[in-house]
């Protein structure tokens, strides 16, 4: 999730982002991508401990609570807007389509034949949010950044997913 976002600040910050910007990217990073983690688990909690890779989970061993992982989850994203709000009501705006991506990824695997393009718009979504932040616009190159990162996303979810191929047909 931080490569996207990484390249979206070298880009729009022309190889010198300012180092407020990066700073509140890289922490909204981890925060978001923590809290994905977290509405993840509880979208999956069902399955999660008949897949060999994921039955270790705090939610599927019953460790955490669901109503926990939904506090640590809106907690991280508290955070995470508090510091995008130091960068304008423009980056703002841009977090609200970042932080429905964010919420509904975990359950497009239950209707889209290729999730991870969904995927790949949530992971990169930090690619015209840091054009916003730094430049005040979207240009065609954040665009087309987004759309690569998509593409990526595919490819590298698609291998990644192959290891949970044989628990998934159980399923």
């Amino acid at each position: 999730l931080m490569w996207p976002t990484l390249w979206g600040l070298l880009i729009a910050g022309q190889g010198q982002p300012d180092l407020h910007v990066v700073a509140v990217f890289v922490l909204g990073t981890i925060l978001m991508r923590s809290a994905g983690c977290a509405l993840n688990d509880i979208a999956d909690r069902h399955w999660d401990g008949a897949v060999a890779r994921t039955q270790a989970r705090p939610l599927a061993t019953g460790e955490i609570s669901v109503k926990e992982a939904y506090l640590v989850a809106v907690i991280l994203a508290l955070i995470a807007f508090a510091l995008v709000c130091t960068l304008g009501w423009k980056v703002v705006a841009w977090s609200v389509p970042a932080l429905f991506l964010a919420i509904s990824y975990p359950y497009t695997k239950r209707f889209l034949a290729i999730p991870q393009a969904y995927l790949g718009l949530a992971f990169g979504f930090g690619i015209p949010m840091t054009f916003v932040a730094l430049q005040g616009q979207v240009p065609a190159v954040a665009w087309c950044l987004l759309l690569a990162n998509m593409f990526w996303s595919i490819a590298y979810d698609t291998a990644y997913a192959m290891v949970d191929r044989a628990d998934d047909l159980k399923i």
